[in-house]
This record gives C-alpha cells, sequence and structure tokens, in this order.
C-alpha cells in the first residue's frame, strides 16, 4: 500500500507477476466507504471512547463472576482442592496464551469486526463467519442466564414465593438495555466502576480467606489441614489414583467456564482509543491478574473448606445466591456472622455487571459480523452515540429467553445453556489460536518481523500450537462423564455438552459450499488495507493527547497510580 491508499497485489492473471494497481473500491469498500471489517461512515462508525482503564477494567471484569466465585463449589466438592489448583492453573495459563496471540493480530490492526475479522482476513472467511455466529450464540443464551442469576441472587432475601423472579429479570433488562443505549462513554464508566468493586470484593474474599486460614476468625489455625485430612484430591467415578485423575479432570471444565469472557477484549478494539498501547498493556495485565485474583483464591478456598464438609455439599445444591458460593461455607464453618448477607449484595452486583457486558458483547459481535460481511448491513448502522441500535435490539430480543424461568421446571433448560456457553466459548478460542498460527506464517512468509510488530505473544506460534492442542482436548473429553451411567439420564448433557462443535463444523462446511471461498494463503495474506486509517487516527489521538499534557502536567498522584496501582485496577 502507497500512500495514496493504493494497495499493490500480484496477480495470478498475470504471467510475469508484475503488480497491477487496485484503488480501495475494488477491495471489499462499498459506496459508505467501507473497508470490509474496518467502520469509517459516520452511519456505521462506532465511537473509540474506550480509554486505557475501560480496557482493562473490562479484560479482568469479564472474567471475575459467579463462574469463580460460586462454580469453585461444586468442583471443590467434587475433586478436593488439589485439583481445582492444577486445573485452574492449567487452564489460566491456557487463557493467557490466548490473550496473548489476539493482542498480537489487535495491536497490528484494530479492526471494528474484531477477532471475526481476524480470522476472515488471515484465515479463512468461512472461519470467521462461523467464529463470528457461535460467538453470538454463546452470549445471547448467557445474557438471560445471568438475568435467570440475578433473580435468584435475590431469592436470597425475597422466595420466589413472595415476587415472582419475572420481576426483576424485567427490571434488570431494561436496566442494561438503557446502560447499552446511551453509548460507548458512559457504558465504558459505568463497567470501569463496576469492575473496580468486583476487584475490591475479590481483593477482600482472598485476605479473608487468608485470615481464616491463618486462625484469624477463630483461632483455628486450619492452614493446609484439609489437603492432608480428607485429602488434596478426592476420587471420581472409579477409585485410587485412576478415580484421582478422573476428578481432576472433571473440573477443567468447571476451570473453563470460570475462565470464559476474558477473550471480550478483542471485541473492543474497535472502540478503544489508542488501540495499539491499550490492547497489549490489558493483555500482559492479565497474566498478573489471573494468578492474583483466581489462583491464589483456589488455593486459600481449598485451606478453608474441606471437600467433604457438609455445607459445601448443600451448597451444591443451591441455585445460585451466597448459599452456593465456597467462600460463604468458609464464613459459617469460621462462625462469622452477617457477612453471607454483605457477600450475597456483592454477588447480585457481580451477575448484573455480567449480564450489562454480556448484552454489549453480543450486540458488538452481530456488528462485527455485519461489517465483516456476514449478516445484514442494517446491524452495522449505528446511532448518533455510536451504538449499533439494531444490533443490540436484535440481542436484547433473546434475553426474553430468561422468562423460561418463571415457571419452575425450567431450571434445567439453564443447566443445559451454561454447558452450551462452555463448547462455545471453547470454539471460539480454538479460532483465535488457529487465525493466529496462520497470521504468524503469513507475517513470515511476507518477512513481518517482530521488530514491525507493536507486541508479540511471548511464546510465539509455539505457544498458540500449545493451547491449541489443550483447548481440542478438553472440548472432546469435558463432559466424559456422560459416558458412565445410564444413558437415558445423560443424553440430555451430553447434547448439549457437544452441540457446539457440530454447529461450528456445519457453520465452516455451510458458508464454504455457499460462497465458494478458500483459505487464505500465506504470501497472500492482507495485512495493510485500512492500516492507514488506523495510523492517521493514532497520529490524531496521541497528538491530542500531548497537547493536553503540556496544557496540564500530569499530576503526582497519577504517575503513582499508573506505577503502582493500575495493574490491580
Amino acid at each position: 500500500m502507497d500512500n495514496h491508499g493504493v494497495v499493490h497485489r500480484s496477480t495470478s492473471s498475470s504471467p510475469s507477476g508484475d503488480k497491477e494497481k487496485m484503488t480501495y473500491s475494488d477491495m471489499d469498500i462499498d459506496q459508505h466507504s467501507h473497508v470490509r471489517g474496518i467502520e469509517t461512515s459516520a452511519e456505521t462508525s462506532l465511537h473509540r471512547g474506550l480509554k486505557a482503564r475501560h480496557i482493562t477494567m473490562i479484560a479482568i471484569g469479564g472474567a471475575i463472576g459467579t463462574g469463580l466465585i460460586i462454580g469453585t463449589g461444586k468442583a471443590l466438592a467434587q475433586a478436593g482442592p488439589g485439583s481445582i489448583f492444577i486445573s485452574y492453573s492449567i487452564v489460566g495459563f491456557v487463557v493467557y496464551l490466548v490473550m496473548a496471540a489476539l493482542g498480537e493480530m489487535a495491536a497490528w490492526l484494530p479492526m471494528s469486526a474484531g477477532f471475526t475479522g481476524y480470522a476472515s482476513r488471515f484465515c479463512d472467511p468461512s472461519l470467521g463467519f462461523a467464529l463470528g455466529w457461535t460467538y453470538w450464540m454463546k452470549y445471547i443464551i448467557v445474557t438471560p442466564n445471568q438475568l435467570t442469576a440475578a433473580a435468584l441472587v435475590i431469592s436470597f432475601w425475597v422466595p420466589r414465593e413472595k415476587v415472582n423472579p419475572g420481576v426483576w429479570i424485567t427490571i434488570f433488562l431494561v436496566l442494561i438495555l438503557s446502560i447499552n443505549y446511551f453509548g460507548i462513554r458512559f457504558f465504558g464508566e459505568f463497567e470501569f466502576w463496576l469492575s473496580s468493586f468486583k476487584v475490591v470484593v475479590i481483593v477482600g474474599v482472598i485476605l479473608l480467606a487468608l485470615v481464616i486460614a491463618c486462625g484469624g476468625a477463630d483461632g483455628d489455625a486450619r492452614g493446609f489441614r484439609y489437603w492432608r485430612d480428607p485429602g488434596a484430591f478426592r476420587p471420581y467415578i472409579a477409585t485410587g489414583s485412576w478415580g484421582e485423575f478422573l476428578g481432576f479432570w472433571s473440573t477443567m471444565v468447571t476451570a473453563t467456564f470460570a475462565y470464559l469472557g476474558t477473550e471480550l477484549v478483542g471485541v473492543t478494539v474497535g472502540e478503544a482509543q489508542n488501540p495499539r498501547k491499550t490492547i497489549p498493556r490489558a493483555i500482559r495485565l492479565t497474566f498478573y491478574r489471573i494468578v492474583f485474583f483466581y489462583i491464589i483464591s483456589i488455593l486459600l478456598i481449598g485451606m478453608c473448606v474441606p471437600w467433604n464438609s457438609d455445607d459445601l455439599a448443600f451448597a451444591n445444591k443451591a441455585s445460585g445466591n451466597a448459599n452456593a458460593s465456597p467462600f460463604v461455607v468458609a464464613i459459617k464453618l469460621a462462625h462469622i456472622p452477617v457477612l453471607d448477607h454483605i457477600l450475597n449484595a456483592c454477588i447480585l452486583l457481580f451477575v448484573f455487571s455480567a449480564a450489562n457486558s454480556d448484552l454489549y458483547i453480543a450486540s458488538r459481535t452481530l456488528y462485527g459480523l455485519s461489517s465483516d460481511g456476514a449478516a445484514p448491513s442494517i446491524f452495522r448502522k449505528t446511532n448518533k452515540n455510536g451504538v449499533p441500535l439494531y444490533s443490540l435490539l436484535a440481542s436484547a430480543a433473546f434475553a426474553l429467553l430468561a422468562f423460561l424461568n418463571v415457571s419452575d421446571d425450567s431450571k434445567a433448560v439453564f443447566t443445559y445453556f451454561v454447558n452450551l456457553t462452555t463448547i462455545f466459548g471453547l470454539m471460539t478460542w480454538i479460532s483465535i489460536l488457529v487465525t493466529h498460527i496462520y497470521f504468524v506464517k503469513a507475517r513470515r512468509a511476507q518477512g513481518l518481523g517482530n521488530d514491525a510488530m507493536p507486541f508479540v505473544a511471548p511464546l510465539g506460534i509455539y505457544g498458540s500450537y500449545g493451547a491449541l492442542a489443550m483447548c481440542c482436548l478438553i472440548a472432546l473429553t469435558k463432559n466424559y462423564d456422560v459416558f458412565v451411567g445410564k444413558w437415558s439420564e445423560k443424553y440430555p448433557t451430553f447434547i448439549t455438552g457437544y452441540l457446539g462443535i457440530p454447529v461450528f463444523l456445519v457453520l465452516i462446511i455451510g458458508h464454504k459450499l455457499w460462497t465458494k471461498s478458500k483459505g487464505v494463503r500465506p504470501h497472500e495474506c492482507d495485512f495493510y488495507t485500512g492500516k492507514d486509517i488506523i495510523d492517521r487516527e493514532e497520529e490524531e489521538f496521541l497528538a491530542a493527547q500531548a497537547a493536553e499534557r503540556a496544557a496540564a502536567p500530569e499530576k503526582k498522584g497519577s504517575l503513582f497510580y499508573r506505577r503502582f496501582v493500575s495493574w490491580l485496577f
């Protein structure tokens, strides 16, 4: 690409291999000056209103949720503290590799279409099509699930016999729709403070667990007592060391579900200010936060609660409020009053924040599909606030599925929904890793070295290969226990546990048959179309930022925050 927005390419029709000039209009640009995957028109472009602090907090806020504070209870009772510590550590490292792979592509070309656009552009248009639609399916399923969880949390104080859950679902749906409607600046600020509150709560819970483990609550210094008795590993299905391994592997799906959502940074790149700096920073900080929030909290909860506790067994039967949290079990075992009500209120905000960000991601994913040419063009139209209104309304319509929970017999439906979101999430991680592998091969073929990249994945292509192998293994074996026992009782779990794989493959094959698309060859991969647009935006932003700093020098407190506190917030 030259300075005049003209792309040079080699064409197979030229036997000599001479380069022919091709303008943007020849390369997926319509009458609205739309570079496929990168929106520039006022009618379709998003507003870059997400600051660095918004991006970093959305990254961690997407990962901190009920999967950590509630889901660990079932995993602990099923497999023991040693199993969940190992499984959460392994999956946490895999998540970091996925994020690093995504960050390398996003820093080079922050596309409005997000990782859907990267898959289409660097790997195969059919992969981008399948990835986008399955990711959207995941979020239109998980959004009503979060709304249902919010209603169940409130039932901790107000039983459903007194107030129907449909009332709370309606209130929360109206609230999250309003927050998303008012634009990315309002959404980003709102999510920043909610996610900051999540961080404060998790830090508080970690400190509380440490105090309990050291005997500061009731004078009983537990230490690693429960790792010895009843033991670090609980056998599952079988006995002996094989049973202990099966127990450990059964928690891999719990760990995966807990980490799902971390990758949503890849959807925010179209609305990020100075994305080439903010996205890599969010990626790097993710690793430290995963270690601090997940690994340490999992280690501590295994020190405070034995897997054979009767209270923990009760927690597994609870629906989604504070009673289901192993941290509340730790509080009860330490005989600390009132805190369970406080933690329940915190969980309510956790779930509300998750529902809010899930609707945002669903709307931006549908917008990205439209921007990438894989969905009707109406879904990429935006209002004056830069909100893709039609995508938002279409995604919000599926949130009405939450009203299924108004009847008592529908809770099983949402258990299956959770199973579906896990497999769709794994398909997303697999697609991101495959795209990164193609991306690295293509830039090597075209002589784009690491020194030309704003950010490079620390373990490179080999890290993506390793993470890909682990994700495929988890996807294929995550519901292995359905093959044990009565098939008549297990087949719904089998269907929902693996349905995402054939759906994903059907979307890829169907798209290929319909469009006759082919995979992108390394030497033909397009790294530059639209890059000058992003370069100009970055130059303008940096110039405006420099002018602001010259007019108002940085305060000492701001410097302290950036150096010592920003890794946490």
